[in-house]
């Protein structure tokens, strides 16, 4: 498995108007009709996906391992959130990213990111049992 070579500044950007569905309430991670945080670090992973998407050769994927949530301001429903991933470092086959949420000018939340490269079919292989 050839791996891509990312260099540290690649960068992302996703956009999420929070609903009803992406509440703490209805995340059953609170009782607050705010965004909730599991669906914080959802939206900072799915921009990191977004960082390597165009040079992830196929047969290459990411997974995350690790990540740590500082989920700093709430976000009504109604809001529009824009999550920037930036890889801050990639040490051999794992990655790691900044990520910065925002609600306009406002902070929402600062989230790092760790994501290991792998083949993707062996990585489902050994999940089903058949490696």
């Amino acid at each position: 498995m050839e791996l891509p070579e990312f260099t540290a500044g690649l960068s992302a950007r996703v956009e999420l108007t929070v609903t009803d569905a992406d509440t703490a309430q209805s995340l059953g991670s609170g009782d607050v009709p705010v965004l909730g945080t599991p669906r914080v670090l959802a939206l900072a992973e799915a921009a990191t996906v977004a960082a390597t998407a165009r040079q992830m050769p196929g047969g290459v994927t990411t997974v995350g391992t690790r990540a740590e949530v500082e989920h700093r301001a709430p976000t009504p429903v109604g809001r529009h959130v824009t999550a920037l991933a930036t890889l801050a470092k990639v040490d051999g086959r794992t990655l790691h990213f900044d990520v910065v949420l925002r609600d306009g000018e406002e902070l929402v939340a600062e989230v790092r990111v760790e994501r290991v490269m792998l083949d993707r079919q062996r990585f489902i292989a050994k999940a089903l049992g058949e490696a």
